[in-house]
């Protein structure tokens, strides 16, 4: 919504905000009055109020989607979709296309430094990272759209990955030029950022870039640049001679991809600090989640970050670590119901040379400072 703001002031909209906390995304709106309070006190006269996901239902006003359509239709856009790897693919592209000069505008849903925030308001392409999560993404109307993959990923909205499917079908079928991720071999050229999946972003991102009237040569040239977007595999420091890093991951094939990712560099154990994101996700995938986690060496995993969910009776973070220890017997897991029981688990364990990552879409990114400073 903090972009989503800045693109509609922009653009030339009056805009003021509010929200139950002061967040860092706040700080690039300087000049919009956003109300930090308990409850909104509701727009002025005269104004439309678009709500976010998060509160949908309990503060009145149209839906997140509703924006961010209308902000879709008044410019030539990409829109990136898909069950894994839409942040990265819509960062590489908004990034090559502002070091190549052609001064795009951007809504991205993670802050990407280079980028210098999750928003950008040029008056070029606009680069969207759209979301399925409740369908809304068949209400954009791109130039270009991207699907990075279909999976399932949502079950309090899909019952099946072939729903999923069908969701993006219908909706590609309304939109000019298509790039279909799954199909298009692994980039193998230069590439700053680790892991195979990154690999499979960069291909749909220059696919994408492609179909914007960018060359291949060109776009290479400035791709290798990238350094990623936040709490995507990001370092977030070093402790001595541990490593510490922090992920965005939730889904079972995320998680695998960044543990590969990580296994493939140098360094010793790998001990991670898991987070569940979601009752129903949890719920689902419980074993799957464990079946991704037991390629580290050691494991914590605290309580399901709810979001947008009421809690449902039996679901907690114990499922999956019951999971793992039945999946790997004799690992090392524990059970640490808040993310400071789970930092304070793997002080305990983590010895020179390891490698240390927070994973979980809730707020287990803070645990990585927490890491740093207790580890010194």
């Amino acid at each position: 919504m903090s972009a989503y703001a800045l693109l509609a002031r922009a653009w030339g909209a009056e805009v003021r905000g509010w929200d139950r906390a002061r967040t860092p995304y706040l700080e690039q709106l300087e000049g919009i009055d956003v109300e930090i309070s308990d409850e909104p006190s509701g727009p002025p006269d005269g104004w439309e109020a678009f709500v976010s996901t998060a509160f949908a239902g309990r503060v009145p006003g149209k839906a997140r989607a509703e924006l961010l359509a209308e902000l879709v239709s008044l410019r030539e856009s990409i829109v990136v979709a898909g069950a894994h790897g839409k942040t990265t693919t819509s960062s590489m592209i908004a990034f090559c296309l502002e070091r190549l000069g052609r001064d795009p505008a951007w809504l991205i849903g993670a802050d990407v430094p280079q980028l210098g925030g999750n928003a950008g308001t040029g008056e070029g392409w606009l680069v969207v990272e759209g979301d399925e999560s409740d369908r809304t993404i068949a209400e954009l109307r791109p130039r270009i759209a991207v699907v990075t993959n279909v999976d399932l990923d949502h079950h309090a909205t899909f019952g099946s990955r072939a729903e999923v499917a069908e969701l993006f079908e219908a909706w590609l079928a309304d939109v000019p030029a298509v790039v279909r991720g799954e199909g298009l071999a692994p980039y193998d050229g230069p590439l700053a950022i680790a892991g195979a999946h990154n690999r499979r972003n960069a291909a749909s991102a220059l696919a994408a870039l492609e179909l914007a009237g960018v060359s291949r040569e060109e776009a290479i040239g400035v791709l290798a640049e990238f350094r990623g977007a936040a709490r995507r595999l990001e370092h977030r420091g070093d402790a001595g001679s541990v490593a510490v890093y922090d992920d965005y991951a939730h889904h079972p094939a995320e998680i695998a991809a960044t543990l590969d990712a990580l296994r493939n560099g140098e360094g010793g154990r790998l001990l991670v600090l898991f987070q569940p994101h979601l009752y129903s996700r949890t719920r689902h995938l419980a074993r799957e989640l464990a079946d991704s986690l037991a390629a580290a060496d050691i494991v914590a995993v605290t309580d399901v970050y709810p979001a947008r969910e009421e809690s449902i009776e039996g679901v907690t973070g114990k499922l999956v670590v019951d999971a793992l220890a039945e999946r790997r017997p004799g690992m090392l897991v524990g059970w640490t119901p808040s993310v400071e029981d789970g930092v304070r688990f793997l002080v305990d364990l983590v010895q020179a040379g390891d490698r240390v990552v927070t994973i979980g879409a809730g707020d287990v990114d803070r645990a990585a400072g927490a890491l740093l400073e207790t580890l010194g």
